[in-house]
Formats: structure tokens, C-alpha cells, sequence
């Protein structure tokens, strides 16, 4: 007996066996024409190749692409093109030493037709492929040149297609500068991104299953697979979809074939889509359907309106969750850089306002900076996550001496009237001094994560990048946004003090949460790089304070020493910098020097957290930094306390800890599969059931009650 499924499946083959043959016999005489003068051939799909720049450098690559513009009514072909079409070929003429990648297509759409699915691209779109030239091609002209056909179809008729194509490039020297086309940002938005996590799949009993890792923080409406390999699947059969956690659930009809790996991409939106690799395994289908599973048809417009509805929610998120980092201890200490400035200002509208609108620029400006190398750095293929900067030791010990020197210039030990930090933000003229106030209070409060921005941020690692730049950006505004309040709210205005003598006493009291900022930054400097590293930090920063104070005496004494100053400061940064123990060093303290905590752990792993789920054990896995203020205000509040630790040894339950003081990429992968771009992040997984994901901020009876 041939299953319902294979005589269908037999069926639609004839029937595209035939079309193509009728086809054939009708567009014989076009494509004879064609042959003998192709230029000349009118093409409905018109191909142009361009390059992403025309000077190139020996060792490096450059980006060409196929620039597609179908004509109204008339469509090109994904790599894989469903049940019928055929996708792009390409038969390159290259010069020595230069090789040519695997062709990387945009997330196509579907197009229904007689039970026929088609994967097609309906509007303009491009086709990229990387170019390398080998360090041994000499600098001259290059020459590349490529034959590639490609089949043009209507909702009627099919016209297969070709075209000779070439593109002049010229091989520079190290030194030249290379010129690059803005369009390629817009081609590479268009092509799916990494999921990051391997999914799994089986075909079992005609029924093809797929389980994708997504975080449940992100709603989805709609989502679809696009499977590259062919005979595994019924291209035209429904998808059903499930959310189960953090878990997407497909569901579709086999055609028999079977592959121990396949790949695809998964879709959420009009062009919003994820590259992703499936390993054969075991899947069952649970959870809940998606309120708009993913049915056949053609899938044009929806995705929009689920990203900007994602976009909304997460952008209210971040401003809200950037409102209350105000309130957190990290952030504090440079509010009182602000504080100084708006007492200064005493009810001043117009100063007020400048400096409200500086300090703003400054936090937005920086959050939207982090924000592009967060996603720059994930797009490269590097697992990080949001206060990926304070995973580096340099920049702390940066950030170590800026504190500090900030903490003496409010004290009075110097002053710094030609930079716009300390005295000057308490002058006339500080709108400057506003904007680097900001910046700098968006770069020390990246380590606190509060309610709201959990989801928030977890959302920039599936929207579109210009959308992830948007919700960095909110959360810029929600940090700013109490002086914001102050600047255009007269009734909040009108109660600021006048300035007078008490504003120096304020000044130098205002230096005692630098300095308590400081000793934070030693603590977790220590526990990055060990005793031994931090006791040669400490004496370079001691040199750093000496010059301060070297320099502050000659401003008593109306001597200018600033020039020897400032070599002096950059000399000893360096110093600090170089000073600094290796990574292995680093990482060997880490393990030596780890502290017997109330509540035992375990290395967190996937694998170690695997066996202890087939056991049936209960598992509470906890992620965390030493740079986390909230991450460590929770253990000491909470999980670290001897109730609670009690309470896990009497109900036999495992505890993971994952460290990500310093970069870990399986730790980065595993935050991002759960829908966080930062710590902290706690997880309670019972015995048989899905993970349960806990408040940002815990107590104890918050974890009692999960083995009561």
C-alpha cells in the first residue's frame, strides 16, 4: 500500500514533470532566440552585479551581489524553491588566488499555487557571495566574471533566464584606503541571522517534527520553517507550531527522507528570520499552539506588526527599567555629579534645560554605542551579553583611576578648569560637562539589570538591528529621564535649593560615593585578577592619586604643570595596564581563591545540568557576576543565606552556579536561549517539569517556597 502522503507526493512530481515539459515545448523558440544574442534578451528577473567596494586588498575579501529586480508580477527563487522553481546557479571565472564562497540568499516568502508551494522572493532582493583574494595576487586590475541562470516565474508561466556578468575590481596595497557601498548594510539586514542554539528534529511515522530553542520572554504571532534540504518534508502541507517555554515546536507532514543533520531558517516576520542547524533526535510535540500557527500561503505583512508590537513592549520596557537603574547603588554615585550641577543651576530654566538635554545626550549617546558593539560583536559569531565591557580588567582599572581621580576632584584636592569633569560641571558653562556625566553614568550603570529590562534587552537579540538600537537607546531615556522631569516640569524645577556656601560642603560630600565606587571597583578587580595582580594595580593607582595631588599643589601656587601632568597619568595607566596578570593566571586565581559559600554549587554546564534532570533531582541554577550589584544584593539577601540553604539540603536540591564575571560563551548562549542579554538570571527546574524562571529580585521565601 503507498501512504496517502507518497501517492500525493508522486502525483505533485508528475505534475511538475509535465509543466515542465509543456513549458519546454512552448518557450523553445524564445530560448533559441535567446542563444544567439543574449545581450539583447530582455529578462524579467534582471540580475546586476556590484560590489561592496571596488578596491580590495591582498589577504582580504570583498562582498559582491547579485542584485535581483523582478519586474511587476514576476518573481525569483529561494536556494531551495519548494516544490517546483529552480534556484540560482553560478559558474565563476575567477584569476589566480582568488576563490569564491557559498551564495548567502535574503529569508524568502511563500507562494501557494494549485497545492504547489513555491519559496519565492516577490520584490527586489540580493543574493550575496564573498570573495577572497589570496595575499600572493599582485595590486592591479581584477577582472571577475560569472555565468548565472536562474528561473522567472509569474503566477502563470515560468521563463528560465541567464546572464554574463562581470565587475572590474582593483587589488590596493595595506595602506590604501577602501571605499564602501552603503546599500550592503540594507542586503545584509535582509539575510537571516544566527540562532545561536542547535535545534533538534525527527520523522517519525510520516510526521516531521522540529524543536528550536527561543527564549519565552519574546512573543511570537506566527512563525514558519524553511527547510534547505529537499525530499524531507510536504513543502505544501500546514506547520503546525507550539510554544512550550523556551522551546518553538513545528509540526508538518515527511515525505520519507531522512538526514542525520538538516538546516533551514525560521521566520517570525515579513523579513525577520533565523539561520539555524538541526541534529536528529527525539521531539514530542507539547505546549500550546501559537495564537497564528504557521499555515501555508503566502506570509506577506504580518511579521511587521508582530515586530513593531515586540518593539513597542520592549521599548517601554527599557525606558522604564533605565528609570529605576536611578534608584540602584551603582548608578548613585554619578547621579551626584548631576546633583551638583543642578544645585549650581539653582532654578535657572534655561540652564537647567541645557544641561538636562547635554546629560541625556551623553547617556544615549553611550547606551546606543554599547548597544551597536554588543550586536556588532554577536554578529561576528562572539557570544556576549549586555556590561560586556566590565568582563575585561583594562577597562576597569580604567574606569578604577577615572573614579577615583573624580572622587579627589570633588574632595578639593585639584581642579580641572580646562576639562569638563568635577569643578566644571559646577561652573556657568557645563553643558559639556553635562554630556560626559551622562556618558559616563550610562557606562557605570550597564552592570545593574532591574525589573523591566530583563525582557527588554533579551528582545534585542531577535529584533531587527536598527530596532535593537532603538530599545538602547530607551533604556538611555529612561536613566535620563529624572532630569529630564526637573528641566521641563516648573512645579519640580521651582523646588530646587538656591545656589550658596552650602554648595562646596555638598561638593565634597558628594566625593564619599566616588570613593565608596572605588572600593567597589578594587573588590571586584581583586576577585577578576587575584591578590597579587590587584596589590600592583593598587600602587599604580596610588602613582595616579600622587600625580593628582602634585598637580593640584602647583594650582595653589599658580605653577602650571598640567603637560606633565597628563604624560605622567597616561604613563601610569599604561603602566597599570601591562601590569595586569595573563589570562591563565587570571583564571587559575579565579579557581584557587573560590570562597566556601552558605549554599554549595557546581559549575554550571548544560551537560552537568542534563545528568541531573534524568536523575529526577530538582535544580536550581543561578547566573551571576561580580560586577552584578543586583546579581550580588540577591545572593547576599537571599541565596546565600542559611535558610535557604537549609531548605535546598532537606528537599535534595542541586545547585549550578554560572560565573560570567569573566566572558564565557556556553554562558552566553544559555542566557540568550532563555531571552536574557545580561545577569542576573535564575532558574528553578522541578523534577519532570519545564524550568521555571524566577524574579530579578528574590528573597528568601521566594526560594523556600519552591521545595515547600
Amino acid at each position: 500500500m503507498i501512504s496517502p502522503i507518497a501517492s500525493r507526493t508522486i502525483w505533485k512530481h508528475l505534475y511538475a514533470i509535465l509543466a515542465v515539459f509543456v513549458l519546454t515545448v512552448l518557450i523553445a523558440p524564445l530560448s533559441a532566440t535567446a542563444q544567439v544574442d543574449l545581450n539583447q534578451r530582455t529578462l524579467n528577473v534582471p540580475a546586476t552585479l556590484v560590489a561592496e567596494s571596488q578596491q580590495v586588498q591582498a589577504g582580504q575579501s570583498v562582498t559582491l551581489a547579485f542584485v535581483m529586480t523582478p519586474k511587476p508580477t514576476w518573481h525569483g527563487y529561494w536556494e531551495n524553491p519548494g516544490d517546483a522553481g529552480i534556484g540560482m546557479s553560478f559558474d565563476w571565472q575567477l584569476p589566480d588566488g582568488v576563490t569564491a564562497g557559498k551564495a548567502q540568499y535574503p529569508v524568502p516568502d511563500r507562494l501557494l499555487i494549485s497545492g504547489i508551494m513555491n519559496y519565492i522572493y516577490k520584490g527586489d532582493y540580493a543574493v550575496l557571495v564573498n570573495l577572497v583574494v589570496s595575499e600572493t595576487v599582485k595590486p592591479g586590475p581584477l577582472t571577475i566574471g560569472v555565468k548565472s541562470e536562474w528561473l522567472a516565474c509569474t503566477d502563470e508561466i515560468c521563463v528560465p533566464e541567464q546572464d554574463e556578468l562581470s565587475i572590474s575590481l582593483e587589488v590596493v596595497g595595506k595602506d590604501a584606503a577602501v571605499s564602501l557601498n552603503n546599500a550592503f548594510n540594507g542586503y545584509r539586514e535582509a539575510l537571516p541571522r544566527q540562532l545561536g542554539s542547535a535545534a533538534t528534529f525527527s520523522v517519525v511515522e510520516d510526521k516531521f517534527r522540529l524543536a528550536i530553542p527561543f527564549p519565552a520572554s519574546v512573543d511570537v504571532d506566527s512563525a514558519y520553517f524553511f527547510i534547505k534540504e529537499d525530499g524531507i518534508i510536504d513543502y505544501a502541507a500546514p506547520q503546525k507550531v507550539n510554544r512550550d517555554g523556551d522551546q518553538l515546536l513545528i509540526e508538518t507532514a515527511a515525505r520519507g527522507d531522512s538526514l542525520d543533520t538538516i538546516s533551514g531558517i525560521l521566520k517570525i516576520g515579513e523579513q525577520n528570520g533565523f539561520s539555524l542547524k538541526a541534529a536528529s533526535g527525539a521531539v514530542e510535540m507539547s505546549g500550546s499552539p501559537l495564537a497564528g500557527p504557521g499555515e501555508s500561503g503566502n506570509f506577506i505583512g504580518g511579521g511587521d506588526q508582530s515586530t513593531a508590537s515586540l518593539l513597542f513592549l520592549a521599548l517601554g520596557g527599557a525606558v522604564i527599567g533605565g528609570l529605576l537603574l536611578n534608584l540602584m547603588p551603582c548608578v548613585f554615585p554619578i547621579l551626584s555629579l548631576k546633583a551638583i550641577s543642578l544645585a549650581k543651576a539653582g532654578g535657572d530654566e534655561s540652564i537647567v534645560r541645557r544641561d538636562a538635554l547635554a546629560y541625556t545626550a551623553g547617556v544615549v549617546a553611550v547606551a546606543t554605542a554599547l548597544g551597536a558593539i554588543l550586536l556588532a560583536l554577536r554578529a561576528s559569531g562572539t557570544a556576549v551579553g549586555w556590561a560586556f565591557q566590565l568582563q575585561d580588567p583594562k577597562i576597569i582599572f580604567i574606569l578604577l583611576a577615572l573614579v577615583t581621580a573624580i572622587g579627589f576632584n570633588l574632595a578639593g584636592l585639584f581642579e580641572l578648569p580646562n576639562v569638563n569633569f568635577g569643578s566644571k560641571l559646577a561652573s556657568k558653562d557645563g553643558a559639556a560637562g553635562s554630556f560626559w556625566t551622562g556618558a559616563l553614568a550610562a557606562f557605570v550603570a550597564t552592570p545593574c539589570t532591574g525589573p523591566f529590562m530583563a525582557a527588554a534587552l533579551g528582545a534585542t537579540i531577535i529584533l531587527p538591528p536598527i530596532a535593537a538600537l532603538i530599545i538602547f537607546a530607551g533604556l538611555g531615556v529612561g536613566l535620563a529621564l529624572p532630569f529630564l522631569l526637573i528641566a521641563y516640569v516648573p512645579a519640580i524645577r521651582n523646588r530646587l535649593p538656591k545656589p550658596g556656601a552650602w554648595l562646596d560642603s555638598f561638593r565634597k560630600a558628594m566625593a564619599i560615593p566616588m570613593f565608596l565606587t572605588a572600593i567597589g571597583l578594587i573588590w571586584l578587580l581583586g576577585r577578576q585578577i587575584g591578590e597579587d595582580g590587584l596589590a600592583l594595580s593598587l600602587i599604580m593607582l596610588l602613582v595616579v592619586a600622587l600625580i593628582l595631588w602634585w598637580f593640584g599643589g602647583g594650582q595653589t601656587k599658580g605653577i602650571g604643570r598640567g603637560a606633565i601632568s597628563s604624560a605622567a597619568l597616561v604613563a601610569s595607566l599604561a603602566g597599570g595596564i601591562w601590569l595586569l596578570p595573563s589570562e591563565e593566571v587570571m583564571q587559575s586565581q579565579r579557581s584557587a581563591t573560590a570562597s566556601t559559600a552558605t549554599l554549595p554549587s557546581e559549575p554550571f554546564s548544560e551537560t552537568r545540568l542534563s545528568e541531573l534532570r534524568a536523575t529526577e533531582q530538582p535544580v536550581f541554577a543561578y547566573f551571576t557576576a561580580d560586577w552584578c550589584i543586583t546579581c550580588k544584593a540577591n545572593e547576599a539577601a537571599a541565596v546565600q543565606r542559611q535558610e535557604t540553604a537549609d531548605a535546598f539540603a532537606d528537599a535534595n536540591v542541586a545547585v549550578l552556579m554560572g560565573d560570567w564575571t569573566r566572558p564565557d560563551p556556553a554562558i552566553s548562549k544559555f542566557l540568550e536561549k532563555h531571552g536574557r542579554a545580561g545577569v542576573p538570571l535564575y532558574l528553578y527546574y522541578a523534577p519532570g517539569k519545564e524550568p521555571v524562571i524566577l524574579p530579578q529580585i528574590l528573597t528568601v521565601g521566594t526560594l523556600t517556597d519552591l521545595v515547600t
